[in-house]
C-alpha cells in the first residue's frame, strides 16, 4: 500500500498529514503532525447494523500516553494508564460534538473514533489535530460521513487574534475560543464552538469569528484535496421507504390529541398527556398490525410527530409547548443559605430545573494534584456536577461521574474561573458540587448561577456574580428560523441547536455551541449573541434582588486560614529534624501548616484560637534575637561556647 504525505499551513507553522496505513485493518487511520506533537487517529465501522438504538451509536475515545511527554506517571504501584482524565473525556466530546451531525441520519451501524496522542513537544495541543485527523479519516474513509471539517483555535494577543497559538502565546491570552465547521453547498456554516474567555464583550467574540472564517475554509479546501487523491468510495446502507398508508393512518388516528397533549405548561402533564397518547396509538397499530416492523414504524413515525408540530407551531406562530414567548425566561426563584452546616448553598430554579449548588472551604493542601500527560500542578478551584437519576424521573444503576457528567462539571467550573480571587487574596481551596433535583433543560446553566450565588453566600470575594443560559433553534428547509430562549426538554431534544452562555454583566465567560444539523450562519451567531446577552443580564437581575454581594464574613464552619512571612532560611527550624518540631505544633494544636518555599505559612484550623497558637509557636521559633534582650529560663549546661 502506498503512503502519502500532505501539508499545508496551520497558523504560523505547518499541518503535516500522513497516511501510512498503520492500523490497516481500520476502515481509515491519519497521523496529523503540527511541531513534535503526533496524533494517530483511527476510524472503524461495524459490519452490521444495530435495530431499535434511537440514537447514532458514535464512539470516541481521546487516549494520553504518557510516553508521549517522555513520563512515567501513576501511583507507586501502578504505572499504566487507566481512566481517562478529565481532559481527555471533554477532548472526546469537543471531537463527539464536531463529527456526530455529519452522519447520516439513518445509518445504524457503530462508529468507533480513536484518537491517541503518540508525540507532545509542550507547545501545540494535541485536541486540535485529533479532531482534524478525525476529519481526514472519516473524509478518506469507506464510512458515510459529509465532511471534512476544519477546526482552529482563537487566543487574543495584544488586540490581535492569533490562530491556533502555542501554549505559551495562549498563557496571557484572555480568550481561548475553538471553532469547527464545512461547506454545505455555497454556503459556509459553523458546527461546534467552545470558548472560555476573561469577561469579553459579544463584539469581540464575534470578529474572532469572523476572522477564523477564512483558514476554516482552507483546512477544508486542504482536506478535499487529500479525499479527491485517496479517498474511497463510500459504503451503501439501506434507508427505510415511508409507509404512506400507515402514516396517513396515524395522522387520522391522531387528530388533533398529541398537539393537545404536547402544548402543555408543566412538565409532568405534558408528559403524562405525551404518553397517553402513545399508548393509545401503540394499542390501536397492535390491534390492526401484527407485523413487528410496522409497530417499530409507527413508535418512530410518533417522535417525529411531536418534533414536526414543535417546529410548525414554533416557526409559523411563534408558540412553544408551554405559551412562552420566543424570548422568555421560564420563573426563578432563589434561595441561599438554606443548608445549615455548609460553608455556603445557593438552590437555583428555573421552571422545572433546580440545581441546587453547596461550597466547601478547605486548606492550600486540600487542592487536587493533577498528574496527567499535559498538565502537571494544582487546581485550588473545583466545580463537580451530579446528574441523579431522580432528576428525570427515572430508575439506572449509580455508578459514579459519566462523561457528561464530568463535561457538564467542567464547563461550569471554566465560567466561574475568572471571577475566583487570587491565592495571596483567599487562600482557601474552593469545591462547588452542584446536584440537580429536577431537570427541564440547561441543568449545567443553572448549575452556574446556582453555583456563583453559593460562592457568594459563603463569602468568597469574586468579582462579581455570574449566569448562565441556553438557547434553542428550529428551522425548516426553507431557510427559516426561530432562536429560542431558556430551551426546556422537548425544544432541546428536537431542536437543532443547543447554544450556552455564561458570564457576568461585564462580559461573557464561556460558550458552548453544538448542533443537529450541518451548521449555522454568521447570521444566527449573531443573533444568538444579543439575544443569550439580554437573558443573561435578566437573571443576573434577579440574583442581585437575593444577594447582590459576597457576603461579608466566613460561615462560622468554614475553617479558618491564617498567615505569616517568615526568613525561608529558618523554615528547617520549624520543621526539624524528620519533620519532629512541625508535628510536634500540629498535634499540640490541632492546625495544618502548609509551608511555602518562599517562607509564606498558612496555618488552618476549624478553630480561630488553635490556628492563632499554632501561629505563636511558629513565631517563638523564627523570630530574631535582638541584642540586649533579656530572657528567663533555666540553665542546664554551660560549655565554652555558650549556655543551655
Amino acid at each position: 500500500m502506498q503512503n502519502y504525505t500532505f501539508q499545508t499551513e496551520f497558523g504560523n507553522r505547518k499541518l503535516k498529514v500522513e497516511i501510512r496505513h498503520l492500523a490497516e485493518q481500520a476502515n481509515a487511520d491519519v497521523l496529523v503532525r503540527c511541531g513534535d506533537t503526533l496524533v494517530l487517529v483511527t476510524a472503524v465501522m461495524s459490519k452490521e447494523e444495530k435495530e431499535g438504538l434511537g440514537f447514532f451509536p458514535l464512539i470516541v475515545d481521546y487516549e494520553e500516553r504518557y510516553y508521549a511527554a517522555g513520563k512515567i506517571k501513576g501511583p507507586r504501584y501502578i504505572k499504566r494508564e487507566s481512566r481517562p482524565s478529565d481532559e481527555a473525556i471533554c477532548n472526546a466530546r469537543l471531537i463527539d460534538r464536531t463529527i456526530r451531525p455529519l452522519f447520516p441520519k439513518h445509518l445504524n451501524r457503530e462508529v468507533q473514533i480513536v484518537v491517541t496522542v503518540l508525540s507532545w513537544d509542550g507547545q501545540n495541543d494535541p485536541d486540535i489535530l485529533g479532531l482534524l485527523a478525525a476529519s481526514v479519516a472519516l473524509s478518506i474513509s469507506d464510512i458515510p460521513w459529509s465532511g471534512p471539517i476544519g477546526a482552529v483555535r482563537i487566543s487574543q494577543i495584544n488586540d490581535k487574534f492569533l490562530l491556533n497559538p502555542t501554549y505559551e502565546e495562549r498563557g496571557g491570552s484572555p480568550m481561548d475560543l475553538i471553532l469547527t465547521g464545512g461547506k454545505t453547498g455555497k454556503e459556509f456554516l459553523i458546527n461546534m464552538i467552545e470558548g472560555s474567555f476573561e469577561e469579553i464583550e459579544e463584539d469581540l467574540i464575534l470578529k474572532s469569528f469572523k476572522s477564523a472564517l477564512a483558514d476554516l475554509k482552507k483546512l477544508v479546501d486542504f482536506q478535499e484535496e487529500i479525499r479527491k487523491k485517496i479517498g474511497k468510495e463510500k459504503i451503501t446502507f439501506s434507508v427505510p421507504m415511508p409507509d404512506l398508508e400507515l402514516e396517513k393512518e396515524i395522522n387520522k388516528f391522531l387528530g388533533n390529541k398529541l398537539e393537545k397533549a404536547l402544548f402543555q405548561e408543566e412538565k409532568t402533564e405534558r408528559t403524562e398527556n405525551v404518553n397517553k397518547t402513545r399508548k393509545d396509538l401503540s394499542c390501536f397499530v397492535e390491534e390492526k398490525y401484527s407485523d413487528q416492523d410496522k409497530i417499530k414504524y409507527a413508535k418512530d413515525f410518533f417522535e417525529k410527530e411531536i418534533g414536526k408540530l414543535m417546529h410548525q407551531n414554533v416557526l409559523q406562530k411563534g408558540k412553544r409547548p408551554d405559551d412562552r414567548s420566543l424570548d422568555e425566561i421560564r420563573e426563578i426563584t432563589i434561595e441561599v443559605g438554606l443548608l445549615p452546616r455548609t460553608h455556603g448553598s445557593a438552590l437555583f430554579c428555573r421552571g422545572q430545573t433546580k440545581a441546587l449548588s453547596i461550597l466547601t472551604l478547605g486548606a492550600p493542601e486540600d487542592q487536587q494534584l493533577l498528574e496527567g500527560m499535559e498538565i502537571v500542578g494544582k487546581k485550588r478551584f473545583m466545580h463537580h456536577y451530579n446528574f441523579p437519576p431522580y432528576s428525570v424521573g427515572e430508575i439506572r444503576p449509580m455508578r459514579g461521574p459519566g462523561r457528561r457528567d464530568i463535561g457538564h462539571g467542567a464547563l461550569v467550573e471554566k465560567s466561574l474561573l475568572p471571577l475566583i480571587p487570587g491565592f495571596d487574596e483567599f487562600p482557601y481551596t474552593i469545591r462547588v458540587v452542584s446536584e440537580i433535583l429536577s431537570s427541564n433543560g440547561s441543568t449545567s446553566m443553572a448549575s452556574v448561577s446556582a453555583s456563583s450565588l453559593a460562592l457568594m453566600d459563603a463569602g468568597v470575594p469574586i468579582k462579581r456574580p455570574a449566569a448562565g443560559i441556553a438557547l434553542g433553534l428550529m428551522t425548516d428547509k426553507n431557510g427559516r428560523y426561530k432562536i429560542l430562549t431558556d430551551i426546556q426538554g422537548p425544544e432541546d431534544f428536537h431542536g437543532e441547536m443547543d447554544f450556552k452562555m455564561a458570564g457576568t454583566k461585564k462580559g461573557v465567560t464561556i460558550i458552548q455551541m453544538d448542533v443537529k444539523i450541518k451548521g449555522i450562519t454568521e447570521k444566527i451567531f449573531k443573533e444568538a449573541l444579543e439575544r443569550a446577552k439580554k437573558a443573561r443580564l435578566q437573571i443576573l437581575d434577579k440574583m442581585t434582588k437575593v444577594l447582590p454581594y459576597p457576603r461579608p464574613e466566613l460561615s462560622s464552619f468554614a475553617p479558618r486560614i491564617l498567615s505569616l512571612q517568615i526568613n525561608p532560611e529558618r523554615i528547617r527550624d520549624v520543621v526539624g529534624p524528620g519533620g519532629k518540631i512541625i508535628n510536634e505544633i500540629i498535634a499540640d494544636t490541632g492546625a495544618a501548616i502548609d509551608i511555602q518555599p518562599t517562607g509564606l505559612i498558612f496555618v488552618t484550623s476549624d478553630s480561630e484560637e488553635s490556628a492563632k497558637k499554632a501561629v505563636d509557636r511558629i513565631k517563638d521559633i523564627t523570630r530574631e534575637v535582638k541584642v540586649g534582650e533579656v530572657f528567663q529560663g533555666k540553665v542546664k549546661k554551660i560549655v565554652n561556647f555558650g549556655a543551655f
